[in-house]
């Protein structure tokens, strides 16, 4: 693989990025969504995003090969500092350190931003996602069981947790 350029995400690598992350929602359970949204769907789920929380892809010579990003945890005010995190890589780029790359480079920003904590969602079964966030410095806190209904089937929700910084900045540090 060639050298990977980590950057922040822009509203036209939408298409790409949704390249990617299509297969995972018409073939898998690792998305929970049902339908694949469309470009205009992603590209303002994108933008939106851009707004609050960093958005980042890996790119090599112009093309998106994988993408990661953050979102808020939860709306009400005390969940400010906590965050929810996913990363999507081309099939070909899985077992490269993309993914990792992404991720060490997302949790610096958003400790460089004053978050404190980031949460994770791994679909049940999904032993390398769940290695792989074990290896980002997750550890697994729970399984919401049947929580998801997909392809005909309940499917269980483990819920990872890893710490980014003690305190949001100007509190305690």
């Amino acid at each position: 693989m060639q050298k990977t350029s980590i950057r922040d995400a822009v509203g036209d690598d939408a298409r790409q990025m949704l390249a990617i992350y299509e297969p995972f929602v018409r073939k898998t359970a690792v998305s929970f969504e049902l339908e694949t949204p469309s470009v205009e769907q992603f590209q303002a789920t994108l933008v939106g995003g851009l707004e609050s929380h960093p958005w980042l892809v890996g790119v090599n010579d112009g093309e998106v090969m994988g993408y990661a990003y953050a979102t808020q945890h939860r709306a009400r005010g005390a969940y400010r500092y906590s965050v929810e995190s996913s990363v999507y890589v081309k099939e070909e780029c899985r077992r490269t350190g993309l993914g990792r790359l992404l991720y060490g480079e997302l949790f610096h920003r958003l400790s460089d931003r004053g978050f404190c904590n980031a949460y994770a969602g791994v679909t049940l079964p999904n032993p390398s996602s769940e290695l792989f966030h074990r290896a980002m410095g997750f550890e697994r806190i729970g399984v919401f069981p049947s929580v998801g209904h997909k392809f005909g089937r309940w499917h269980d929700l483990s819920w990872w947790y890893r710490k980014l910084r003690s305190h949001p900045i100007g509190h305690g540090e």
